[in-house]
């Protein structure tokens, strides 16, 4: 099930300066996309980015932070709607892949290979970003969301120890709970960047309210249809960010 309160150790506890929607995205998708950049990825100014599922939770942040750091970047998505995102965020190249195949487009529009992948859906994504790295490239897994419906069943690439080699390139799974010491100062900035309007925050628009809601808040999440970051809100009302609290919204009110 899914618990409405927990008790951890203080010293566990991250400080935030608001309990909103967008800095809970941050502190999830956020700082996935800000640790794994940098620690796993290492990323860095004039890399060419490839972003999968960019147009999710963690992928708008893969996008803005890769833009940040001076880099091209190359973000998939399915619909309009989320190209349309995408490119208000800044992507360079978006790649819709119900209307374009991104193998194609890799091939034809990047010929020197990209520098790091941010990779989430698995599959043939997978396979196609890891035949578009360029020499000394580096793949981060961060998720298979294509298989997680079927069960996550082991997926199977032939030849990729052979390519990873020709290509002195790599293939670096990234989950967020093995890096905690980088939680805080990850954080922070995130929320810098956030205040100073440098760092924006999709949040999905259908809401979720109250526990019983977050099993088709996840349904929502698999079937690819969302925009931006999926939050389930257990009060009914939620403080607002403070750039709507600027323009007139309603007065903040307690989780």
């Amino acid at each position: 099930g899914s618990p409405e309160w927990g008790v951890v150790p203080a010293r566990q506890a991250l400080p935030v300066p608001r309990a909103t929607p967008d800095i809970v995205a941050l502190l999830t998708s956020g700082l996935t996309a800000s640790i794994a950049l940098e620690v796993a990825g290492q990323l860095k100014s004039g890399d060419t980015l490839l972003v999968t599922a960019a147009a999710g939770g963690t992928g708008q942040f893969a996008v803005q932070l890769g833009k940040l750091a001076g880099c091209h970047v190359i973000a998939t998505c399915g619909g309009p709607d989320k190209a349309r995102m995408l490119k208000a965020l800044g992507a360079d190249r978006v790649v819709d892949y119900k209307t374009e195949k991104l193998k194609d487009v890799l091939k034809k529009e990047y010929p020197k290979g990209v520098d790091v992948v941010y990779e989430s859906v698995g599959g043939d994504m997978f396979s196609a970003a890891v035949d578009a790295l360029a020499p000394r490239g580096r793949l981060i897994v961060i998720g298979m969301m294509g298989s997680y419906a079927e069960g996550w069943p082991a997926s199977n690439h032939p030849g990729l120890a052979e390519k990873l080699l020709w290509k002195s390139a790599a293939v670096v799974g990234f989950f967020l709970l093995r890096y905690p010491h980088h939680f805080r100062p990850h954080l922070q900035r995130l929320i810098q960047l956030l205040d100073a309007g440098k760092l924006q925050v999709s949040i999905d628009p259908v809401k979720f309210v109250g526990i019983s809601s977050v099993p088709a808040a996840v349904e929502r999440l698999y079937s690819g249809a969302s925009v931006g970051k999926v939050v389930v809100q257990l009060a009914n009302d939620v403080p607002l960010p403070p750039r709507q609290q600027q323009a007139g919204g309603a007065p903040a009110s307690r989780l």
